[in-house]
């Protein structure tokens, strides 16, 4: 980003002499009440302006797209060409009231989104120009300057933290966690307590602690599939996963066992059930649990040869949301199970979830975790298409790992990498504040086959609450 600015004269306030008025005091939670705090946020803000600076702003921004291969080093000569271009006649203006610079740009508050034009690049680049301040129908940008006078705009601001002003008041350390939390996610403000509530720790079910590092003493016997002549044989671990009155927030595959040959499916949980839910959620309600429809044979899928073991890949949904009567509910997922079942020659690996009732709510949206480019088909076609897919998919960016625990991923284990780690994709399917609105919570799921590796889809859901 490059630009020139004019600056006729700021407005400011002594930082000093700011006082709230006692309504605002009045209105901070002394305890963490995520509704208290987002209508408090909504109401009343986030920041206090304590400056503006008045004139005008000429700038361009270069946006570099994924498909583009150019350097930084690139990038920055050709929007130093198109700011030679663009800048060219301002030479001689006043040194006194035109400021140019690279850096510092972020600090001021664009409030004016108008783009004056947008042209977008063979190379992957896309020039936007962008005016503030001035008659913003000027051609040059020398007639431009002449017209920031008689026509000043305000370019930027400067603000101070409302809960800076609150160091003393009770429950000001909760608000402003609130406020980091809002301004670094960026949650819809409409569903800001929803988004609070959810925002608690997490873990996943079972928990390392519990599961056995080493064979037991008595050998039990457990399914096993296996997916090629002399290939070697998965363990299953059917043992169900149950939560009781957690909500699930994702879902991942993982091999167990010293040798790493067993696998299971585990839930990520929050701790603590969020504060309506925990109102709306009674403890004494039936748990169902589902599996597969009647029309499950045409989910088979392969994970390499047809003729041994299969995967069913059939989506396991709830009813979103009916009436019974006076009382509205949805069903959300609070356990989950593999099994194991012989059809004819071969045993298929089948998905089964256990869903609790929710009263007083209903899904208003859902979403699976895959897109067009995600099947469940096998074979040449699927790892095709996998190929394919993986050249136009964009790199995601690295999710910071806060977890301060001695082993944050996996109990430590051997060295070497699991032989049947190419048959399963272990990644975590979960979601959390940075998918927003950050209140998701899994409603359904599904095995897959991709590119010869059995993995799980999640389906999320947003609840919206019928009684307060």
């Amino acid at each position: 980003m490059d630009g020139i600015f004019v600056n006729l004269y700021n407005v400011e306030l002594s930082r000093t002499q700011l006082r709230l008025k006692q309504e605002v005091i009045d209105a901070v939670p002394p305890s963490y009440d995520p509704i208290a705090l987002g209508s408090f946020v909504e109401k009343y803000g986030t920041h206090i302006i304590t400056g503006v600076r008045i004139g005008g702003k000429d700038v361009i921004c270069i946006k570099q797209d994924n498909s583009s291969s150019l350097s930084p080093t690139a990038v920055q000569k050709y929007l130093e060409v198109k700011s030679k271009e663009r800048f060219s006649s301002a030479g001689n203006t006043s040194q006194e009231n035109t400021n140019k610079g690279k850096s510092g740009l972020h600090q001021a508050l664009q409030i004016d989104s108008s783009i004056n034009s947008s042209t977008t690049e063979s190379n992957g680049l896309t020039l936007i120009s962008r005016r503030k301040g001035g008659q913003l129908s000027s051609g040059s940008h020398d007639k431009w300057l002449h017209t920031v006078s008689s026509d000043p705009s305000i370019v930027s601001m400067s603000f101070v933290s409302i809960a800076s002003l609150l160091s003393r008041v009770p429950g000001s350390g909760f608000l402003t966690q609130a406020i980091n939390l809002y301004l670094r996610y960026k949650p819809p403000i409409q569903e800001l307590d929803q988004f609070l509530e959810f925002q608690l720790p997490k873990e996943w079910a079972p928990a390392y602690g519990h599961l056995p590092l080493a064979p037991p003493r008595k050998q039990q016997a457990s399914p096993s599939l296996q997916f090629r002549p002399l290939g070697p044989k998965l363990q299953v671990n059917t043992t169900p996963v149950v939560l009781g009155k957690q909500c699930v927030t994702g879902m991942r595959l993982h091999l167990e066992g010293r040798k790493r040959n067993v696998l299971a499916i585990h839930l990520q949980h929050l701790k603590a059930v969020p504060q309506r839910l925990e109102r709306m959620w009674k403890d004494d309600q039936p748990e169902i649990w589902e599996g597969p429809g009647v029309d499950f044979m045409k989910y088979f899928e392969p994970v390499m040869w047809k003729s041994f073991s299969h995967v069913c890949t059939a989506p396991i949904e709830s009813i979103d949301a009916w009436d019974e009567g006076e009382s509205r509910y949805a069903l959300i997922v609070t356990g989950v199970q593999l099994e194991v079942e012989e059809h004819g020659s071969k045993k298929v690996l089948f998905l089964r979830l256990l869903y609790s009732k929710v009263h007083g709510v209903s899904i208003r949206r859902s979403e699976w975790d895959y897109t067009a480019t995600s099947n469940s088909k096998s074979g040449i076609f699927s790892t095709l298409i996998a190929f394919s897919g993986a050249l136009t998919t964009p790199p995601k960016p690295q999710m910071v790992n806060i977890n301060s625990g001695i082993c944050p991923k996996d109990p430590p284990t051997n060295s070497q990498t699991p032989k049947l780690l190419k048959l399963v994709d272990t990644s975590e399917m979960a979601r959390g504040p940075v998918h927003s609105p950050g209140h998701w919570i899994v409603t359904g799921a599904k095995l897959s086959v991709d590119s010869g590796k059995i993995c799980v889809h999640v389906k999320y859901s947003l609840l919206s609450h019928v009684i307060d």
